[in-house]
């Protein structure tokens, strides 16, 4: 030791330095003793003995100087580290114990993504499914948006590496739902690196067990009805784990098939309808299962929401193989054997069942919801809580619409009648409307997939009417009409059946809605245009099928009605003739008379008319009313129909008696004369607007020719002649001549109270003239007038030729200025005939 102090002597120096301190650290220990403890009067136990113990006084004043240096100049090293010590290990207990496992919790939640690749069925067990999971786990940090928990969930990661479980089963409860149990599953051993980033292929095989049905059941309804798109799902085993699961969506399906046809219905006469159906969908999900032969049941909604649904029929499912990202194909059979009471029964405050509903939807074109649930009935190689969690779940299951939009081929009305509006009818009387009859025969084509014994006895209707796109007017059949129909077989290329449906309907109301597209319908048959009216309705149909009577209500139907109007148009075959005509009333300037009528009518329809009121024109000018009170107008030929009418051209003004006494000296001199019929407001009094929208119309009609009253018709030489004027006879010594007179008027005396006339040879040449101003009688029938006084022409060619057929007969003209009498009414005539026969006499 001498050698190296000799060698160091920097050592030396220092050891005894060092020395030193042992002695002043060794004189002062780390811990104290008893007697060192203060007491309560802040003394300590052994200052009594210090004083009392010289030795120790002396020991420790021996170094004095040292001593004091010591304790102001050295720390206390070991007393630091340690509170140091304590001071970490407090923090990292606040934060190992709070901040960490928070922060990880909250890493665990944000950075864990779940790939699954793959879900298959093993086997079904008696409690639950034992089912293949493979999947892809990783910690994918960056999707933790928090820089401090991304850091220490990395860290934490990093650290630990890799987690690994025992068997495990875990109970998964629904915090929504008052922690419901869901299910439990029983997990075997997993090893999972937790390590940022690292990627986990697991696959294990899991049993699955069914919890609470009611839980399931509320669950699926939710989801079904769209009102869960995430549930919170709480695993509880060893230790407690809270997730957010966003559940799949409903998949989407396509009806690829539909089959409806009748059936025997086994050990029984009567029949059912079965029903198949093939449903294709995709499974998207990494999912793949087995599924066996299911039973359902197949309900209908009913009255509302709240009412329990209906149910009518049972089906059941093939095995179904679903395969992961696959098409997926279900073959579904089912049957009806009756209906309940409750799916035709009318709902309460309305006229509709809820079958009328459903039809009503599908018919419509819109979807139509019915329901799907589980048989309660066990089903062989079912277990039991399959049966018991089907039978909790419904189902809602759109049916596509399939509108009806050319359900008629082919439609046709014959032995049509119109029934006009009756006057006299109340508003709400039907009869106060125009009314149509007739028989409709329409062939409807019946969906391809119906292969069913359809029977229809009865049709009702609300109708549009349309011509050339425009609304015409609105066809109600409110009251059920008879009908029946004949099913049609298919033919070669055919891939529908076809129904052919016959109904007669009586006295259906017609609302004319635009009298103006009447109009045209009307202008266009007057002058032989074809017309082609558009029908678009909704049909009420009485149905009998093999499970008893339906009925289907607003079943759209569209289809055209053409009319067929008279070859040469209307106008030319409806002349009206005048057989009788009896005055019934004068005055000064009008004539009142009721007269019978022959008309031909040309169309193929009927029409039965209360009461009709039309004008009477001529250039313009209203000369006449004529209006008809109960006509019945047949096809065909119709006779003695009786017309009144209204001789009084004061209707016109001034310029209406010049008109109306040149129409009657046109129409006795034989003249073509025609009348223009227009309507008014008062022609349908219950139709104004009709009667005034048909006032555009210029219906001419030529002036009805009479019937001679004595039936022997007009001058056989002269046909086409009036019938006033039958012949004259010349007395050429007397200078006379007579007259035979036929009146129209059967039982009223016609009085001519002043003749100027003069008669003439090839129209120019005159014979003679007639002035006669003393009334005579033209009575009814035939009649012969007063020798009328002739002022011969002798020096014309007239009177040559007249003399020349002495003893014969000769055609000659005549022109002549009379005053006509009929009871109070008069009138000044011209008349101009031509042709008329005379016979001479000396």
């Amino acid at each position: 030791m001498s050698d190296a102090s000799e060698r160091s002597p920097l050592l030396s120096n220092h050891r005894a330095e060092r020395d030193e301190t042992q002695q002043v650290i060794e004189s002062t220990p780390l811990l104290s003793t008893a007697a060192t403890t203060l007491r309560y009067d802040g003394q300590t136990d052994g200052d009594a003995s210090h004083d009392a113990d010289p030795t120790s006084m002396t020991g420790r004043s021996s170094g004095p100087v040292s001593s004091k240096a010591s304790k102001s100049k050295r720390i206390r090293w070991p007393s630091v580290i340690a509170v140091i010590v304590l001071s970490l290990f407090a923090v990292a207990v606040v934060v190992l114990g709070f901040v960490v496992p928070s922060a990880v919790e909250e890493y665990a939640k944000q950075a864990a993504v779940l790939e699954p690749t793959d879900l298959s069925l093993v086997s079904i067990t008696a409690e639950g499914v034992r089912v293949r999971i493979q999947a892809n786990f990783r910690l994918d940090a960056q999707r933790v948006p928090d820089g401090r928990v991304r850091s220490i969930g990395k860290t934490v990661g990093w650290l630990i590496g890799e987690i690994k479980t025992g068997p495990t089963r875990i109970n998964v409860y629904l915090p929504q739902k008052n922690d419901m149990l869901l299910g439990t599953a029983a997990v075997p051993p997993l090893s999972v690196s937790i390590t940022a980033g690292q990627n986990n292929a697991i696959d294990i095989v899991a049993d699955l067990i069914p919890g609470e049905a009611e839980s399931i059941r509320t669950i699926a309804n939710e989801w079904l009805q769209g009102r869960l798109k995430t549930v919170q799902l709480r695993g509880q085993a060893d230790v407690q784990l809270t997730a957010g699961s966003k559940l799949p969506h409903m998949p989407k399906y396509n009806i690829t098939s539909l089959n409806v046809r009748d059936d025997p219905l086994p050990g029984h006469e009567g029949k059912t309808i079965a029903v198949e159906v093939s449903i294709l969908t995709f499974n998207e999900y990494p999912i793949s299962l087995d599924v066996p032969e299911l039973a359902f049941e197949v309900l209908v909604p009913g009255c509302t929401a709240a009412a329990p649904s209906i149910l009518v029929a049972a089906a059941t499912t093939n095995a179904i193989a679903v395969r992961a990202h696959s098409d997926v194909i279900v073959d579904v059979r089912g049957s009806l054997v009756q209906l309940p009471d409750s799916l035709t029964r009318p709902c309460p405050d309305s006229d509709s069942s809820p079958l009328d509903m459903l039809f009503e939807k599908y018919l419509g074109g819109k979807p139509a919801t019915v329901f799907v649930r589980g048989q309660k009935q066990p089903v062989a190689e079912v277990p039991g809580w399959i049966i018991e969690l089907l039978s909790s779940i419904t189902v809602p299951v759109a049916l596509p619409g399939r509108p009806l939009d050319n359900l008629l081929r082919e439609f046709s009305l014959s032995d049509v009648s119109f029934d006009m509006p009756d006057p006299a009818a109340d508003p709400e009387d039907p009869r106060s409307k125009p009314r149509v009859s007739g028989t409709i025969v329409a062939t409807a084509e019946l969906p391809a997939e119906l292969d069913l014994t359809l029977n229809v006895t009865g049709v009702r209707a609300n109708s549009d009417v349309f011509y050339r796109g425009r609304k015409l007017g609105e066809l109600k059949l409110k009251k059920w009409q008879k009908a029946t129909s004949t099913q049609l077989p298919k033919k070669t290329g055919q891939h529908a059946a076809l129904l052919k449906i016959q109904a007669r309907i009586n006295n259906a109301p017609v609302d004319v809605t635009n009298p103006n597209v009447l109009t045209d319908i009307i202008q266009s048959i007057l002058f032989g245009k074809d017309v082609i009216l558009g029908i678009k309705a909704l049909v009420d149909a009485k149905v009998q099928t093999v499970l008893g009577d339906l009925m289907i209500k607003a079943i759209p139907a569209e289809g055209k009605f053409p009319i067929k109007p008279p070859e040469g148009g209307f106008l030319h075959s409806a002349v009206p003739e005048v057989s009788i005509m009896k005055v019934t009333n004068t005055t000064s300037t009008t004539l009142s008379f009721d007269a019978l009528v022959n008309v031909t009518n040309p169309t193929l329809y009927s029409a039965h008319i209360p009461f009709i009121s039309v004008h009477i024109e001529s250039n313009g000018t209203t000369i006449g009313e004529v209006h008809a009170k109960k006509l019945n107008i047949r096809q065909g030929r119709n006779t003695n129909l009786v017309v009144s009418a209204t001789w009084n051209p004061e209707m016109g003004g001034k310029e209406g008696l010049q008109r109306g006494r040149d129409v009657i000296s046109q129409y006795l001199s034989g003249f073509n004369t025609s009348f223009i019929v227009r309507t008014h407001r008062g022609t349908i009094p219950t139709l104004p607007l009709l009667g005034e929208a048909l006032a555009q119309l210029n219906i001419t009609l030529p002036a009805p020719r009479f019937a001679c009253s004595d039936g022997a018709g007009s001058d056989k030489n002269n046909p086409e002649g009036p019938c006033f004027i039958r012949d004259a006879t010349f007395h050429l010594l007397s200078s006379t001549a007579t007259f035979t007179l036929v009146s129209p008027l059967r039982d009223t005396t016609i009085f001519i109270d002043n003749v100027d006339a003069t008669a003439l040879y090839n129209h120019s040449e005159p014979l003679g003239r007639i002035r006669y101003y003393l009334p005579f009688a033209a009575p009814p029938g035939a009649s012969t007038t007063p020798k009328l006084p002739v002022e011969w022409s002798f020096d014309s060619i007239g009177y040559g030729k007249l003399r020349d057929a002495l003893g014969g007969r000769m055609k000659v003209d005549a022109k002549a200025d009379v005053g006509v009498r009929i009871g109070q009414w008069t009138e000044r005539v011209w008349y101009i005939g031509k042709g008329i026969g005379a016979s001479v006499r000396l």
